[in-house]
């Protein structure tokens, strides 16, 4: 045993070998040179992945956007499901809905995946990088879009009430769904064509491997569709209490009502901007030298924006709510309301 590991010379000057040496016929002997590159090989990869797995320690914060994306993805997969199978809901505004569904829902699986690909996939291969960010650049863009979509249905609802529910007006609707995901798969591309900063790493943004710019660009974006946001949502306030003067006879319930849906619209905007607005905002002066905790501090809110939007947007609607407990208890409760909601509702 000491001889073998210490005197290395001694072994090849001495005439008695022992074919059964296996040290020997793998180290020194000439015809097992096949042989030798795999007994050197073999050791040295498996050692690393096992060292790999062993130190590798999971974030909490992804496994908080894990949960969140889990969460993320049992809601909108249960709207989805209840707008398929119930045949009355195919106005526009549950077009719209259903696409926000889809689009929280691709969110969602974004996330768990994004946790996969870093903690059970090897992360490293650029491949499995890029179709994790694409697939998240693009369902939280549809569903910010799709948001901003509910918003102009809703105002076109009032603005144009008395030619609003037509033909025309579904068609349109799907045109606009249409671009939307156009739009969107497309920003998802853009770092898989090139767009990204695996070659550069002080061009990265705060999301790797997202650039700077293309970074800076997406969040003046999101403001841009936020401000919109915010003046339809006040030409909304203004017709509502135009309407609500111009019938008198109803004067005390109008009013009521008008209050309640102002209310309504500023919580809306409340939580979207609650939710995106830090992101928004950090990503333009940040870059990749910045902490990763502000990073994950910030992603985690905005994320939350796609666990809120079902309840605002689906749950609370009685059509939506009916077809909810007829699947459940194949029943209606008798408290909920039986008038038509229409996309003016808020």
């Amino acid at each position: 045993m000491s001889g073998g590991g210490g005197d290395g010379g001694g072994l090849n000057s001495s005439s008695p070998l022992d074919p059964f040496d296996s040290t020997w016929n793998l180290g020194e002997d000439p015809s097992n040179s096949s042989v030798e590159p795999v007994a050197r090989t073999l050791i040295p990869d498996l050692q690393p992945a096992t060292t790999v797995v062993a130190v590798q320690e999971v974030s909490p914060w992804d496994i908080a956007l894990c949960v969140t994306g889990t969460l993320i993805s049992c809601e909108n997969a249960l709207v989805i499901a209840v707008l398929f199978y119930t045949p009355t809901l195919r106005a526009p505004m549950f077009i719209l809905i259903g696409s926000l569904a889809v689009a929280d829902l691709f969110a969602g699986l974004g996330l768990i995946l994004n946790f996969v690909f870093t903690y059970m996939v090897d992360n490293s291969v650029e491949f499995v990088m890029l179709l994790s960010v694409g697939l998240l650049i693009s369902a939280f863009s549809a569903s910010v879009l799709n948001i901003l979509a509910i918003t102009v249905d809703r105002y076109l609802s009032l603005y144009n009430a008395l030619t609003y529910h037509t033909e025309r007006t579904v068609t349109f609707t799907y045109v606009m769904v249409a671009c939307i995901w156009v739009s969107c798969l497309a920003l998802g591309l853009l770092p898989a064509l090139g767009w990204n900063c695996l070659r550069d790493e002080s061009a990265c943004s705060v999301c790797r491997p997202v650039t700077k710019n293309n970074a800076v660009a997406l969040a003046v974006t999101f403001l841009l569709v936020f401000a919109l946001m915010m003046q339809l949502y006040l030409q909304i306030c203004k017709i509502a209490f135009r309407h609500a003067q111009q019938i008198a006879v109803q004067h005390q319930f109008v009013a009521i009502s008008t209050t309640k849906g102002v209310s309504t619209l500023s919580a809306i905007l409340c939580a979207f901007g609650v939710c995106w607005l830090p992101f928004a905002m950090y990503s333009i002066v940040a870059d990749s030298s910045y902490p990763v905790i502000y990073t994950y501090a910030t992603v985690l809110p905005a994320t939350c924006c796609s666990v809120i939007n079902p309840i605002i947007y689906a749950f609370r609607n009685p059509d939506i709510q009916k077809s909810l407990w007829m699947a459940c208890c194949g029943c209606i409760p008798s408290n909920l309301s039986l008038r038509p909601r229409t996309s003016s509702d808020v």
